[in-house]
């Protein structure tokens, strides 16, 4: 079973910084697309990013584009999410998903069939 673990969550003041891991417990994280998540108490799970496993492929949400950058270091076997200029709307648990599809739809959590576990992100002074 393929496993995702999130981390670097924590506690920072807005229009700060934090930058999020997702280790993947895979033979070659080039055979999968990943996708970066969050949830809100309260409200529905959100799509924040992906990076497809075809070169260039990544999506935003309009809410973090400019502000948050997907990237993949396939030596690692780790996707990181780059989280700039935070907002305190941007308090959430963070999940990454792991999807064999060629290219990512940032939004459709369908399409993901490994998840993370989360890590919490608070944003607040």
């Amino acid at each position: 079973q393929l496993q995702l673990v999130e981390s670097g969550g924590g506690l920072v003041q807005p229009g700060g910084s934090l930058r999020l891991s997702c280790a993947v417990s895979a033979i070659s994280l080039d055979s999968y697309t990943i996708g970066w998540f969050r949830q809100a108490p309260g409200k529905e799970r959100e799509g924040v990013s992906c990076s497809s496993r075809r070169a260039g492929g990544t999506q935003y949400a309009d809410s973090v584009r400019g502000r948050f950058t997907i990237s993949r270091d396939s030596a690692k076997n780790t996707v990181y999410l780059q989280m700039n200029s935070l907002k305190p709307e941007d308090t959430a648990v963070y999940y990454c998903a792991a999807s064999r599809s060629r290219t990512c739809s940032y939004n459709d959590f369908r399409s993901y069939d490994y998840w993370g576990q989360g890590t919490q992100v608070t944003v607040s002074s």
